[in-house]
């Protein structure tokens, strides 16, 4: 299962003994220039791991994922947006640090020989010497927290993870974070990230006949509904008091024969979702009616068989405890299932 991971920062890069060879911005959060390890797979930290459903930063578990109402069984998967332009997003910004917290790491890596004297001063102005923060905002202990990078576990390499290049920024507790940091965690973004997490059970279908079927004869396709019930995460950041619940309900279903020598059943592959089923289980005395969700093959499959291709969507939508909410993109999820197909024997008398 996909997880996320706080970007580390050069103080704990440096402090499990990752050599920085250039001393970025990139490294701490907050600056985009190339040659630090910017968070990668390699990174460890205290801050930021994930423990259980709880993905840990300094101050305390930053979001916690409810998994209780995801999909179950042998079997499932993360369904992939129907939409291939959107993705949940590569980087964000949330609760990070203690004022003595991230002295303590700043502290920590302007001892070190690795900072350049140029970022060397500019994180002192930017944290101490008043430009905008004095003294890492001690005065403010307990008041707020400054707020970090996230990079979502997995995207540590796509382009848009460097979208989110501030150094730490402050915000005090209850106050909404600054409105030109666009990445700011809110409820829209856990729902998305709840999306990610998001498992939906295998999609193989029933099929009647079963294991094997004849040339020209209709093949019923369905799906056992008692498996295919709607499922949710919510994800939530208690620090801040948001929460998010994304769902996704399967709606259609669509059959790939693989052949190009099939017919489906509606034509157009798609089984939509009704009266609570998708596609309706065969039951004798059927044999001469046209099943509502199908495939019929029109040539044999020799030796070998068909790749039949059940790929189910399922709509996606989120609530909040704001009252925000909407639809996201609608998920697929699909399986391969073996299909022989024989031609029917004729016998002369």
């Amino acid at each position: 299962m996909p997880v996320l991971n706080r970007r580390t920062s050069a103080a704990v890069v440096l402090a499990v003994g990752l050599a920085l060879t250039v001393c970025s911005p990139q490294a701490f959060a907050g600056y985009g220039h190339e040659g630090s390890t910017n968070g990668s797979a390699s990174d460890t930290s205290a801050s930021g791991e994930r423990e259980g459903d709880t993905l840990k930063s300094g101050v305390s578990g930053t979001i916690v994922f409810d998994r209780s109402k995801n999909g179950a069984g042998e079997a499932t998967g993360a369904v992939t947006a129907s939409s291939t332009s959107w993705t949940p997003p590569a980087c964000y910004y949330a609760p990070a640090y203690t004022p003595k917290e991230i002295e303590a790491q700043m502290r920590q890596v302007w001892e070190s020989s690795a900072p350049s004297p140029q970022w060397a001063l500019k994180t002192q102005n930017h944290f101490v010497n008043g430009k905008p923060y004095k003294d890492f905002n001690k005065d403010k202990e307990g008041e707020g927290y400054w707020w970090d990078a996230y990079i979502t576990e997995g995207r540590e390499t796509d382009p848009a993870s460097q979208e989110c290049d501030e150094l730490p920024f402050w915000v005090d507790e209850g106050a909404a974070p600054p409105a030109d940091v666009p990445q700011a965690i809110n409820v829209e973004t856990l729902a998305q990230l709840a999306y990610a997490e998001i498992r939906v059970p295998s999609t193989e279908v029933e099929l009647a006949p079963a294991d094997t079927t004849k040339v020209n004869l209709p093949t019923w396709a369905w799906l056992d509904t008692a498996d295919f019930e709607p499922v949710s995460v919510t994800a939530s950041v208690p620090l801040l008091g948001l929460s998010a619940t994304t769902t996704a309900e399967p709606v259609s279903l669509e059959i790939s024969p693989g052949t190009d020598d099939a017919v489906t059943y509606p034509a157009s592959g798609q089984c939509e979702l009704r009266d609570g089923q998708i596609g309706e289980p065969y039951a004798k005395g059927k044999a001469d009616e046209t099943p509502p969700c199908g495939v019929k093959y029109l040539r044999s499959s020799g030796d070998g068989s068909y790749k039949l291709q059940a790929t189910v969507t399922w709509k996606i939508s989120w609530t909040s405890t704001t009252g925000e909410g909407g639809d996201l993109p609608d998920g697929q999820f699909g399986a391969d299932q073996d299909v022989v197909v024989q031609e029917i024997q004729a016998v002369n008398r």
